[in-house]
Parts: structure tokens; sequence; C-alpha cells
């Protein structure tokens, strides 16, 4: 096989899409909270009713469901933008409400250098 019909993954800049726009690490994070949150409230539903391995089931579904439902919401936010954006924006929502720090520069108008006065300057022999 010639060098040109190779598909190089490790030249890829980005994750491929493979499931709805998102990429595998996207989905395993959906996945994992998906699984945090349907795990315990259907295990504590199914409990209450008397049928505790139904909660398993009931996880699996609020698990798929979720992740068909949170890619499509992801799939919308990222269409048109560039890669990297729904970061940025978690980011800056965070830094916005007091959540986290933010490394970006978001201060607009006229920058200055902080000197209130004009340096004298040494004077040379």
């Amino acid at each position: 096989m010639s060098e040109r019909d190779d598909i190089l993954a490790d030249r890829l800049n980005v994750e491929p899409a493979i499931f709805k726009g998102c990429s595998s690490s996207e989905l395993g994070l959906i996945v994992a909270v998906a699984t945090l949150v349907w795990l315990p409230l259907s295990l504590l539903i199914a409990g209450l009713l008397g049928a505790i391995t139904m909660g398993f089931g009931l996880a699996g579904i609020g698990v798929v469901g979720t992740v068909i439902i949170s890619a499509g919401l992801f799939q919308r936010m990222k269409r048109g933008r560039p890669d990297g954006y729904y970061q940025q924006w978690t980011t800056i929502w965070l830094a916005d409400h007091g959540l986290r720090s933010s490394s970006f520069i978001r201060r607009s108008g006229a920058w200055d250098v902080g000197r209130t006065r004009y340096a004298a300057l040494p004077h040379r022999d």
C-alpha cells in the first residue's frame, strides 16, 4: 500500500467525532456523569418499589437516554464553531459566576503600562 493511501491517525489535529459530533473522550465523560446520576437514583426508586434489580435496567435506560440527548446538545453547541469552543465557553461561564478562575484576558479598552510619571534616564558621561 502506498504512503498516500494510508490513513494516519497520528496526524489528526483533534479527536474524530464518533457519535453525533462527540469524540470518544466527550462520550466517556457524558457516560460517567450519567452513570453517577442515574445508578443511585434508579436503585433508590426501584428499592422503594421493592424490586432492586429493576433499578439496573432503569439506570441503563436513563444512561442511554442521557447520552443521546446530551450528544445532541453538544452537536448543536459545536455546530459551525472552532475546535475547543465549548471548553472555552465553559471556563468563561464558570469564571463569570465565581466558580473558577480563568486564564483568558477579557478586558476591553485602552491598555496602559501602569506608570504615572516619566522615568528619569540615567546620565552618561
